[in-house]
């Protein structure tokens, strides 16, 4: 926990530095958000090949960031979180050609009481 999901368009993989956002990413989480540690921060990148924005004009390119927090944080922690998170994504799209339109947006949201995980070295016997 957290779990940070990255889905952006084709356009957008040569001007977004994954791994330097996702430490960026995780250090601020760590600053908003009392109980994460950038150690707990797990990030996934997703490249979509085809999107389709309102009437299908050239040059647009989306890049939406779901991130799931266990739940108990307040809507104004989660409103926080989501604005500070828009506001470094748009930091690392900023070298986007002029040509393009960068659509970008980040919903925060709370796992399910379901949710469970393991961790283990190996495949082998971990903590839960």
């Amino acid at each position: 926990m957290p779990h940070i999901l990255v889905s952006y368009d084709a356009p957008l993989h040569d001007v977004i530095d994954r791994r330097g956002f996702a430490r960026e990413l995780h250090a601020l989480a760590a600053k908003t958000v009392d109980g994460i540690t950038v150690e707990s921060c797990k990030t996934r990148f997703c490249r979509v090949d085809e999107t389709v924005i309102a009437d299908d004009e050239p040059g647009a390119a989306l890049i939406h960031l779901e991130f799931a927090v266990l739940p108990g944080r307040s809507t104004q922690v989660k409103t926080e979180l989501s604005r500070a998170v828009l506001a470094l994504l748009r930091q690392h799209t900023a070298a986007a050609p002029d040509t393009l339109v960068v659509h970008a947006s980040v919903d925060v949201t709370d796992l399910d009481a379901s949710y469970t995980k393991h961790v283990a070295r190996g495949g082998g016997a971990g903590r839960p």
